[in-house]
């Protein structure tokens, strides 16, 4: 068993706040939706497009804040997440209106992204490779306390102080996160990769003539291979058309052109991931359809769970509470048990183990009445704990497909691209509903789904996609964050691509670790 020392469980405990804050805040906006309709006079549907309003910058940030920690340093990433992150929970409780709260959302989106690639990258680079699914599950967990704090809180805050007051309130846990921030070292697999010296230092040296002078492999970041290169002129169009397209879907602005906006989002995500990625772009491209199916797989319960519970099963606000304390403490445990799990069988086995126990309890948590409460909750305390649990294992196994000169970027553009559909999700749900019950449509669309996912992860399509499509020899022979030639050397890895040109990177050597 791999020993932790104070260092690492303070790089947990600093991020792990990090991500009670998006889990709250995700919470938080939903709870108070009601009441910031009815002091904005707003439609139900229009407030709704509030909650949306972050998806529409998350890819940005992911892609934005990953390349900060690519080029100058996990640290410095995570402090410019968490100082987003803070100004727009607070400008969520200043704004005045619709729009003022539509920009802070997309500020917050922006933070959100930030978080998850940066701190996730941080955590999991920092801690011993043996135990880095337990730091990956153990810091997605936090997300779950933050949706149950938030879901506590609603009951006694809004009523006495008005919604304001909640969002204020968060800013006290984003200061202590920040201020923890600030004193931490950098990330071990980021100083061994970059000969120990910061993304300021490196360039006072000379950029990458220095870093080519120091022995170091030369790296370009992702803004830099998206916006300074010769293609600069078509990303920023391309970068527009996409912002614009998310704005219009997600406002439901589009009218009759939907699908051919849903198009040309799909086409600009691919235009930049093969820049990014050159050679192993069918590796990427596969990883970020499985990201999405898992958020289908999971989001219509997130997401739709209270209106199931209110509209079909008419439980009071209070009963409606207790079941989802339940099933976030089932996720919080879930969590902690397959970073542990993980570590011991591997990965992808655990990924998979676990969605397979998942479907188990799903469609007997839909066929539960009002008068079964107790049931309820307890097979959704299990459903839970085995289906948004292994979430927890998502960034570690994400990050496996990157060696550390381009991990936050790719974790982060990855992630983020894919939690759209967390956003298409509830729609889709709701579709299959027809304005009938909630319960059979979330029950077989996670069903379904959750064997999409299982056998996704199980044949580990990424890198079979990237064999039979791609070129074999740009595909990583394991885990890039478990194998010492990642961490001892990035020019043994798969490293940076040569951008627009297309030219990837060598092939990983061979290593007896293997893809867990």
């Amino acid at each position: 068993m791999a020993m932790l020392t104070r260092r690492d469980w303070k790089a947990l405990f600093a991020a792990w706040l990090g991500y009670l804050m998006d889990g709250f805040d995700f919470v938080l906006i939903t709870l108070v939706l009601t009441e910031v309709a009815d002091d904005f006079d707003l439609s139900m549907v229009t407030a709704a497009t509030l909650v949306s309003a972050a998806f529409i910058s998350r890819w940005f940030g992911g892609l934005a804040i990953g390349a900060v920690g690519d080029r100058f340093g996990r640290k410095p990433a995570m402090i410019l997440s968490i100082v987003l992150y803070s100004v727009g929970s607070l400008a969520c409780g200043l704004s005045w209106g619709y729009w003022t709260m539509f920009a802070a959302r997309l500020l917050l989106g922006l933070g959100m992204a930030g978080e998850y690639s940066a701190s996730a990258t941080y955590v999991i680079e920092s801690w011993p490779a043996r135990a880095r699914n337990r730091a990956s599950a153990l810091l997605i967990s936090g997300y779950a306390v933050g949706s149950i704090i938030a879901g506590q809180l609603y009951r006694f805050v809004v009523p006495a102080w008005g919604w304001r007051a909640m969002f204020f309130l968060g800013v006290i846990p984003i200061a202590l996160a920040l201020w923890m921030r600030r004193g931490l070292k950098e990330s071990d697999d980021w100083q061994r990769a970059t000969g120990g010296r910061s993304g300021a230092a490196r360039a006072a040296e000379g950029g990458v003539e220095g870093e080519a002078k120091g022995g170091v492999e030369p790296r370009r970041d992702f803004i830099t291979i998206l916006y300074r290169g010769r293609y600069a002129v078509l990303n920023l169009a391309a970068t527009v058309v996409v912002a614009a397209s998310l704005f219009l879907l997600f406002t439901e602005r589009a009218g009759g052109f939907v699908w051919p906006l849903v198009a040309l989002t799909a086409a600009g995500f691919v235009l930049f991931t093969a820049q990014f990625a050159g050679r192993r772009t069918p590796m990427m491209v596969t990883l970020m359809v499985t990201v999405f199916c898992a958020f289908l797989y999971s989001w219509p319960i997130q997401a739709l769970l209270p209106t199931y519970l209110k509209a079909d099963l008419h439980f009071s606000p209070g009963t409606v509470s207790d079941v989802l304390f339940f099933a976030g403490f089932g996720n919080v445990l879930g969590c902690v048990l397959v970073g542990f799990l993980g570590d011991r069988w591997g990965t992808q086995r655990t990924y998979v183990l676990s969605l397979c126990v998942s479907v188990v309890f799903v469609l007997p948590v839909f066929a539960m009445d009002s008068g079964q409460t107790v049931w309820l909750a307890l097979l959704l305390f299990f459903q839970q704990m085995f289906a948004q649990g292994i979430s927890g294992l998502l960034p570690k196994l994400i990050g496996g497909y990157f060696p550390t000169s381009e991990r936050a970027a790719g974790l982060g553009f990855t992630y983020n691209v894919g939690s759209l559909g967390g956003a298409v999700a509830p729609v889709l749900g709701a579709s299959l509903a027809g304005g009938h019950s909630l319960g059979p449509s979330l029950a077989w669309l996670t069903f379904a789904l959750t064997f999409v996912v299982i056998i996704l992860i199980a044949v580990n399509a990424p890198l079979r996609v990237q064999r039979l499509t791609g070129d074999r020899e740009a595909a990583p022979e394991g885990d890039l964050t478990e194998q010492p030639t990642a961490r001892t050397g990035e020019a043994s890895a798969a490293g940076p691509s040569s951008g627009a040109a297309g030219a990837g990177s060598p092939r990983t050597p061979p290593s007896t670790t293997r893809r867990n």
